[in-house]
């Protein structure tokens, strides 16, 4: 921040503090905001990560901020219009589409900044009437984009002036994700809680059970190379899609590779998980925003496989630190995970050491929270 700009005051809206990548990234920057020296507060409906901000000492605003009924997101307007003037906020940062509107409504009213991060694809719906509720995330002074995928999104839906669109990639925890801090009693502890074998090569996806996550396409891809030696982990809970993960299971008795997979609902030691794993995977059918799992993967030195499409087209370089296979090609898919198993211990390191550069050079907490702070300070120092 300039010596002669006016003092800073950053509030960061979003819906709830529980896990997800909107969260993470509000953290990640109330903990770059406060290790600056930065006043800065988060408001939310609260949730099991509020707690890092009360470690962090920052000030956390219980607001009922989940809610997308049309009258109580006035009322949370003037709610977040009191806390922006009794502590001097000067920039209002949404990370929401329900919030955005209430944190808007708030800034303008106060006369303060306002900007948004960008952070999804949200649904058009039938004719593109959600565009209307969508767009309160165009109207920042600012607009963070996630990746260029989302970039492109939005020029392309929403008419959105380039200029104002700044491309600040999501980022991995370097600290977290560190090979050399992973241990092995860390690894062998996951393994023995989760039953998992120790003599098998490990292809692992990581991700809620949804039918866009393409669980039902790895499935597919497996039974086509059964003559393969390894061990599948769908990690995810099925948050309540319970016909879903009977599917999963139906399909897998039907290729006969039950003994072959382990369900597991939730891995607190994600780091680990990947770890043990010779291939992570993404094989989403959809378009991922960002896609962390990506990262993270090539941040832990492992050979990632990810669809082509999204985020994962910009984080992996095909055949260099992973590999991209064709979106929805069950076919593809079983080549590129058999091409996974069949490298060899150097060709793995190779990558591996790819992947983990890749990471530290453009995907790193420490380039995603200068990003921010940048575009903090050019709002800060206009009128």
């Amino acid at each position: 921040m300039a010596d002669n700009a006016k003092k800073m005051v950053i509030l960061q809206v979003l819906p709830e503090l529980n896990q997800g990548g909107v969260e993470l990234g509000t953290i990640e920057i109330a903990s770059e905001l406060q290790k600056r020296g930065i006043e800065n507060y988060v408001a939310s409906a609260g949730g099991r990560m509020a707690y890092n901000l009360e470690r962090m000492k920052v000030k956390h605003f219980t607001l009922p901020l989940k809610t997308k009924n049309i009258f109580k997101l006035y009322i949370n307007s003037w709610r977040l219009s009191k806390i922006i003037k009794e502590y001097g906020v000067t920039i209002v940062h949404a990370r929401s589409r329900a919030p955005a509107w209430s944190a808007y409504w708030a800034a303008k009213r106060c006369g303060v900044h306002f900007m948004t991060t960008f952070h999804g694809t949200y649904g058009l719906g039938p004719w593109g009437i959600k565009k209307i509720y969508n767009k309160v995330m165009t109207l920042g002074e600012r607009v963070i984009a996630i990746s260029n995928h989302i970039k492109e999104h939005i020029i392309k839906n929403y008419g959105t002036d380039e200029g104002k669109i700044r491309l600040i990639a999501r980022c991995v925890n370097m600290e977290n994700f560190n090979v050399e801090t992973t241990t092995a009693e860390r690894m062998i502890k996951l393994m023995e809680e989760n039953h998992i074998p120790e003599d098998k090569p490990l292809v692992t996806l990581i991700g809620r059970l949804t039918g866009w996550k393409g669980q039902r396409l790895l499935i597919e891809a497996l039974a086509k190379i059964k003559d393969e030696d390894f061990h599948c982990l769908l990690i995810g809970d099925d948050q309540g899609r319970v016909k879903y993960a009977e599917e999963l299971h139906e399909m897998i008795a039907k290729y006969g590779m039950t003994d072959r997979y382990t369900f597991i609902r939730h891995v607190s030691d994600v780091p680990a998980a990947m770890m043990i794993s010779e291939v992570v995977l993404s094989t989403s059918l959809d378009p991922e925003a960002f896609g962390r799992i990506a990262i993270e993967g090539q941040a832990m030195g492992r050979v990632v496989v990810a669809s082509n499409i999204g985020g994962s087209k910009e984080t992996i370089i095909d055949g260099v630190t992973g590999r991209l296979f064709e979106s929805g090609n069950a076919d593809d898919l079983a080549a590129a995970i058999r091409w996974a198993l069949h490298l060899s211990s150097e060709e793995r390191e190779k990558i591996g050491a790819a992947a983990i550069k890749n990471v530290k050079e453009h995907f790193t907490k420490q380039i995603m929270c200068d990003k921010t702070i940048v575009v903090y300070d050019e709002l800060n120092q206009e009128k």
